[in-house]
Parts: structure tokens; sequence; C-alpha cells
């Protein structure tokens, strides 16, 4: 290697590392709190229904709805955070969902806890996609699983730290006139939008942005991310709409949707699962017990990406991860005493989850440019769908069965569908090795 290729290969490495200890814990933060804000609805289901007297089957509904509105602006949202930053659009995001979010205290009917989820899911729209997209800009693709899971560490830390405190606000009663659900979706709604506002004066759009890095760091990421960009401009969509013309695109929407159709009770109905296993409410000790699932998916996760970005096989990681999660969810529908839902807990969770960042190295390998921003935002957009139709699927299974535990069953068929096609995908198309083998921060 050359002096200059070396000098070059050594501020990539230090562009990269920067990169990763800058921006990946905010945004897992950022993450955090919006898993939170979505799945907080799970810890005040039992709260909540007592209160308002919403139905199993309208609660099916409004949990699900979200997704519908984060559908539809889905791609818009992703087109204009590639247009104008993430550093104006993220922080727009995160400041209007935590508003919505806190205003779920005034759902008191049916229809007002669907309108307020569904704008939710609006609010929502546009920041998961975005962050995928905002990291083919800071990271090359040997490099982007393990960065990916180190910004999808929001999810477990969100539950591992969201649920004791979820539980912890269930506890508070009749403060201030406010019931306990009241007062855990304004505090954790809240909480985002403050995070929010420090998103603007703390994130950077691209890295020719970055005042932290130096003019060399700067010209060695770019010169390779832009390089590896326009290398997928010839074997990719680079259209708006011209993603969905591609096969292998709507393979990774129908793999995704499949894999959410499993993801959405992980959050939805499995707080209530360990409540009712041990005759109470979800309260403190069922969220701390719940902790502990997701302690084992940030082991998980870290240990998976980087397996796959080191041995470069990660459709096969994501394979095994998602087949032994499903495997151990199913196994809800029989499973009725504590400690085997907590041990199944600790499997189906990591497999669920952990196997996601895995599996979006995947789709940012093959998608560039405009097409990235739109087809990464379509997978999203309608994969996420799937959150919609589990909650129903698996109502509608109880209540012909005539128990809440027989859709556990059937949704993990469901969600199986994606590890048979993610075994029938194709070979990933190789990215040419334009970029060094550098390494993020550890």
């Amino acid at each position: 290697m050359t002096t200059q290729n070396l000098e070059q290969s050594e501020a990539l490495a230090s562009a990269i590392k920067k990169a990763a200890i800058r921006l990946l814990p905010f945004l897992a933060l950022m993450y955090a709190l919006s898993f939170v804000d979505r799945a907080n609805v799970g810890f005040a289901k039992i709260a909540y229904q007592a209160d308002t007297g919403i139905g199993n089957a309208a609660y099916a509904f409004g949990a699900g709805v979200f997704f519908v509105g984060y559908a539809i602006f889905e791609v818009p949202s992703n087109l204009i955070l590639h247009k104008i930053g993430a550093k104006i659009w993220m922080s727009r995001i995160m400041v209007t969902w935590g508003i919505v979010s806190a205003s779920m205290i005034f759902a008191t009917t049916e229809t007002s806890f669907y309108t307020i989820r569904f704008l939710l899911g609006a609010s929502e729209a546009g920041f998961f996609p975005g962050v995928i997209l905002f990291m083919t800009y800071w990271f090359p693709a040997k490099q982007r699983a393990r960065a990916l899971g180190l910004f999808y560490f929001g999810v477990p830390l969100a539950m591992l730290f969201g649920s004791p405190l979820s539980g912890y606000l269930l506890d508070m009663h009749s403060m201030f006139g406010l019931t306990n659900w009241q007062w855990m979706f304004t505090v954790e709604g809240l909480s985002a939008s403050i995070v929010g506002v420090i998103a603007f004066f703390y994130l950077d759009s691209r890295p020719r942005n970055a005042k932290w890095l130096t003019p060399e760091e700067k010209t060695a990421l770019i010169t390779v991310v832009e390089a590896e960009d326009a290398a997928k401009q010839h074997t990719a969509p680079n259209s708006v709409f011209g993603v969905l013309k591609s096969g292998r695109v709507l393979m990774f929407i129908i793999i995704y949707f499949c894999i959410q159709i499993g993801n959405a009770p992980l959050a939805f109905y499995l707080p209530s699962k360990l409540a009712s296993t041990m005759g109470g409410q979800v309260n403190f000790t069922v969220g701390l017990l719940l902790s502990i699932p997701w302690l084992c998916t940030i082991i998980a996760m870290r240990v998976a990406t980087k397996f796959a970005d080191s041995h470069d096989n990660h459709r096969l990681v994501a394979t095994s991860m998602l087949a032994a999660g499903i495997i151990a969810f199913a196994s809800l529908s029989v499973i009725t005493t504590p400690v085997l839902t907590l041990i199944a807990f600790c499997i189906a969770i990591p497999g669920l989850v952990a196997c996601q960042p895995v599996f979006w190295s995947l789709p940012t390998r093959y998608l560039g440019g405009t097409g990235a921003a739109s087809g990464i935002a379509f997978i999203v957009a309608i994969g996420n769908l799937g959150g919609f139709v589990s909650p129903q699927i698996k109502a509608y299974a109880d209540n012909l069965a005539g128990n809440t535990n027989t859709g556990f069953l059937v949704v993990a068929i469901l969600c199986f569908m994606s590890v048979l096609l993610l075994c029938t995908l194709r070979s990933q198309p190789t990215v040419p090795p334009l970029a060094p083998d550098a390494k993020p921060a550890e």
C-alpha cells in the first residue's frame, strides 16, 4: 500500500470511528424514545381498558392503526429528508410525535383512540427509514451492519429502561387529577419532544457539514460513500416509483412485512401476557422482569452484526435468528407459567429484533440515491403494515379459539414466511471493493 493510500485508509477509519461515537448513541436514544411512544400502549393496556371501557377488538385496531398512518406518509417523508437533510426533518418528526403521544391522555373513547394512534403513526413516519438512509451517508457498506446494530440498540434499551419506567409510572395514581396511564403517556411523550429540539442543534445532515471531522477525514469518507452510491446506480432502480418494478425490492417488502407481523405483539401483548401468568396487572415488577429479554437482545444484536459483517453472511445470520425467535414465539401459545414465559421471551425477542439490523444491510447494499430514499421508505411503509394486521389476526384467532394464546401460534406461522423467503432470496450483488477494511468504533 502506498503512503497516500495508507493515509486515506487511516483518515477513513478515523472518520468512521468519529461518526460512530458522535452519531450512533444519539440516534439510538431517538429510536428508543420512538419505540417507547409507539409501544407504551401495550403497558397501559390493562389499566387503559379498565378506565375507558375499550374492548379487545377496539384495542387491537387502535394499536395497529398506528401503522396505517405510518405507511401513508413514509415515502414522502423520506424524500423530504433526502432533499432538505436529516438535521431539520428528524428534529421535526420527534417534536411532533412527542406532542401527539402525550395527547393520548385525551383518548378516552374508541374514536379518539383510533385518531390519536393514526396521527402518531403519521407524525413518526419517515423517522426509521430516514435513519436507515442517513446511515448510508456516513457508513460504507462493509461497516454498516455493525453501525445499524448500534442504532438498533434503541429498541432493547427502550424496553430495558422503558419497561421499568412505564411500570413505575403505572403505579402512580390520581396525581394532579391524572390517572396512572395518563401520567405515563405525558412523561414519555414530552421526553421525545425535548430530545427532538436537541437533535436540531446536535445532528449534521452529511459528512461535509460535520465540523468535528478534519478535511482529510471528510474527503476520505465522502469519496468512498459516493463511489459506492455511483456503482449502485448501474445495478439498481434510481427513481421514486421505479423501485417497485424491482423483484428484489418487492421481495424485501414481503420479507419485512412478515417480520413485522411477528414483531408487533412484542410490544402490544407481551407485557400483559407475562402479567397474566403472574396473576396480576402490569406494574414495576413486570416491567423489571421484561428488561431481562431486552438485555439478551442487546448482547445478541452486537454479536450477530459483528459476525455478519466479519463473515459477509448477512442473509444466513438473519434467517437463523428469525427461525429461532419464531419458534420461541410460537411456544407462547402453550406456555402458562411465569418462568417458562420469561425464558421464551429471552429467545423470541432477541431472534425477532436482533435480526433486523442484519436484514437491513441487504437492501442498503443494493439501493442508492433517490432509489434508496424511496426504496427504503417503501420497504418500511408497506412492510410495517404487518404491524397493523398482526393485532387484528391475533384478536380474531383468540376470539375464534376462545382463549388469548392461540393468536401467538397463528402470528408465528405467518411470520415464518420471512424465513422461507430469505432462504429463496438469490445472492446479493457484490459491493465493489471501494472501501478499505476500516472498522467503526467498537
